[in-house]
C-alpha cells in the first residue's frame, strides 16, 4: 500500500519524537516536514486568533486575488495573507502607509520557514476615534431630547405626495421609485442633494428644511432621507449635528433610511421612523392592496415553482451534457498542429514562388533588345505627333491667326447668330493677339427697308 502523508498526524508524531527522544547523537532524525508541520502545529495552538495594530507595508494583490502584505511598527514586522474573498469584502482599498487594526490566525508557512498572520478582518484603526466623537455627540443631543420617542409623529396612511432628499444619480432613487410603483403609485418630489464628502450635510439639512417650508398645496405628506450602504467614513455626513438638529425640527412626517441594516446614525434616532434600506423605506411609506397582494403572491409562488422545476431539469441536462464535452485542449490541440504545419506549407510555398518569379524576369529582360525597343519609341513617336497635328487642326484659337475672330457674348457664352449678337447687346471680340469689347449701337435685320416717302411741297 502507498504511503500518505498528513501533515497533522506527522505533527503529533514529530511533537512525541521531540518529547520522547534523547539527547544525543543516538535521537532519532526528524525530516524537514515533520519539524516545520510541528512548529506550526505549536505556533497556531499557542496562539490562535489575535488582534494586531500596525502600519501596512509592501501591499501587492496577486493574480489569484489573494493579497500579501506586512504589518511593521517600530520595532517589529510580521508578514500577512489575506484570502481573495475577505480583500473583496473590504469597505476600503488598503495601501501603504495605513495603520490598521487586523484579525485574524498566527500560522506559519512551512514553504519558507516563516511566521505569518492569516487576516480574516482588517478595519482603519481610525475608526475608534469617530465612533468615540460619534458617541459624546449622541449623548449630547440625547440630554437635549432630540431623540425622545414622544417628539415622533405618525406616518401617514396613504400619503399622496412622498418627498425623497438623496442622491439623484445613485441606485437609491431607482429602487425607491420602483418599490413605490410596484407597491401603491404615488407622487415623488425628489430633492438632489450630494450624500457624502464636504458640503453634503448642510445640503441634507437645507433640502429638509426646504421641504418643511413648501406651500401646504404642494408640500410632501411624507419624507424620506435615504442613502446607500457604506463605512463609518462615507455615511459621516448623517452623523453632522446639523442634520440630526434638522430631521429632529421636521414639522412632516420622516423616515430615515441610510446605509443598511447593520448602519445606524444619529439620522436614524432623530427620525419619526427608521427603516433598515432604502426599498425598506419604500414599503414603510405606502400601503399594499389587499387584492394586489393575494394575486402577487399567488403568481409569485406559481413563478417560483415553474422556475425552480426548469431550473432543476435545466441543471440536470447540463450536467449530463458537460460529462459528454471533450475538453478545450482536445478540441485546440489538433488546430494548433494544422496551423503550424500550414504556416510550414507557406513559408516554402512562398519562397518558390519568388524563385519563379525572378526566373521569369530574368527571360523577360534578356527578351528585351535596344534596337527593337528603339523602334517601338519611334512608331510611338509618331502617333503622338499624328495625333498632336489633328489636335491642332480643330484648335478654334489657330483660325484666329487667319484673320478671324470669334464673339462671347455675358457669361462667357459663344455667340452663334445675328439674334443671338443684338439680344446681347455688349460683345466681346477675341482676335490671335487679344481681346476688343463691343457695343451693338444699331441692329439691322436682314429684310430690306423701303425707302422714305418725300412729302410734296405743292
Amino acid at each position: 500500500m502507498a504511503n500518505s502523508f498528513s501533515p497533522s498526524a506527522t505533527a503529533d508524531a514529530a511533537g512525541r519524537l521531540l518529547a520522547d527522544a534523547p539527547a544525543g547523537d543516538n535521537a532519532p532524525a526528524l525530516s524537514v516536514s515533520e519539524l516545520a508541520f510541528a512548529l506550526k502545529r505549536v505556533v497556531e495552538d499557542r496562539f490562535g486568533y489575535v488582534r494586531l495594530r500596525g502600519e501596512i507595508s509592501g501591499y501587492k494583490r496577486a493574480a489569484s486575488g489573494h493579497a500579501y502584505l506586512t504589518l511593521k511598527d517600530e520595532n517589529a514586522c510580521l508578514d500577512a495573507v489575506m484570502w481573495k474573498t475577505g480583500v473583496a469584502a473590504l469597505p476600503f482599498r488598503p495601501e501603504d502607509g495605513l495603520e490598521v487594526i487586523a484579525t485574524g490566525k498566527i500560522t506559519t508557512y512551512p514553504g519558507r520557514s516563516k511566521y505569518q498572520i492569516v487576516i480574516e478582518r482588517l478595519e482603519l484603526a481610525g475608526e475608534g476615534a469617530l465612533m468615540l466623537l460619534l458617541e459624546r455627540l449622541k449623548q449630547k443631543l440625547t440630554a437635549e431630547g432630540l431623540f425622545a420617542s414622544e417628539r415622533k409623529q405618525r406616518l401617514p396612511f396613504l400619503p399622496r405626495r412622498i418627498g425623497v432628499v438623496t442622491s439623484p444619480t445613485g441606485a437609491v432613487i431607482r429602487d425607491i421609485l420602483h418599490r413605490l410603483e410596484d407597491r401603491c403609485p404615488s407622487h415623488v418630489l425628489v430633492w438632489p442633494v450630494q450624500v457624502q464628502g464636504q458640503g453634503a450635510a448642510e445640503q441634507v439639512a437645507a433640502a429638509i428644511g426646504g421641504f418643511c417650508r413648501m406651500p401646504e398645496d404642494r408640500r410632501p405628506d411624507l419624507v424620506i432621507v435615504a442613502r446607500g450602504g457604506g463605512s463609518i467614513e462615507d455615511l459621516w455626513a448623517f452623523n453632522e449635528e446639523v442634520v440630526v438638529r434638522a430631521v429632529a425640527g421636521c414639522t412632516i412626517p420622516i423616515i430615515s433610511a441610510v446605509g443598511h441594516e447593520t448602519d445606524t446614525t444619529l439620522c436614524d434616532y432623530a427620525a419619526d421612523v427608521r427603516a433598515p434600506t432604502p426599498t425598506a423605506a419604500a414599503e414603510m411609506a405606502v400601503p399594499v392592496r389587499a387584492e394586489l397582494r393575494a394575486y402577487v403572491r399567488d403568481q409569485g409562488s406559481r413563478m417560483e415553482r415553474c422556475a425552480r422545476r426548469y431550473h432543476e431539469r435545466g441543471t440536470e441536462k447540463l450536467v449530463a451534457l458537460a460529462r459528454l464535452l471533450p475538453t478545450p485542449q482536445s478540441l485546440l490541440d489538433p488546430q494548433r498542429q494544422r496551423m503550424d504545419d500550414l504556416g510550414e506549407r507557406l513559408r516554402r510555398g512562398l519562397g518558390r514562388r519568388v524563385a519563379d518569379a525572378r526566373g521569369e524576369l530574368a527571360r523577360a529582360s534578356g527578351a528585351l533588345r535596344p534596337t527593337l525597343l528603339r523602334a517601338r519609341l519611334d512608331r510611338a513617336g509618331e502617333r503622338l505627333r499624328a495625333v498632336w497635328r489633328l489636335a491642332q487642326s480643330v484648335n478654334p484659337e489657330s483660325l484666329l491667326a487667319r484673320g478671324y475672330a470669334w464673339v462671347e457674348g455675358r457669361g462667357g457664352a459663344v455667340v452663334t447668330s445675328a439674334a443671338a449678337a443684338r439680344a446681347a447687346v455688349a460683345l466681346r471680340l477675341h482676335f490671335a493677339d487679344g481681346t476688343v469689347d463691343a457695343r451693338i449701337e444699331r441692329a439691322t435685320s436682314g429684310a430690306k427697308r423701303e425707302a422714305p416717302v418725300q412729302p410734296s411741297l405743292l
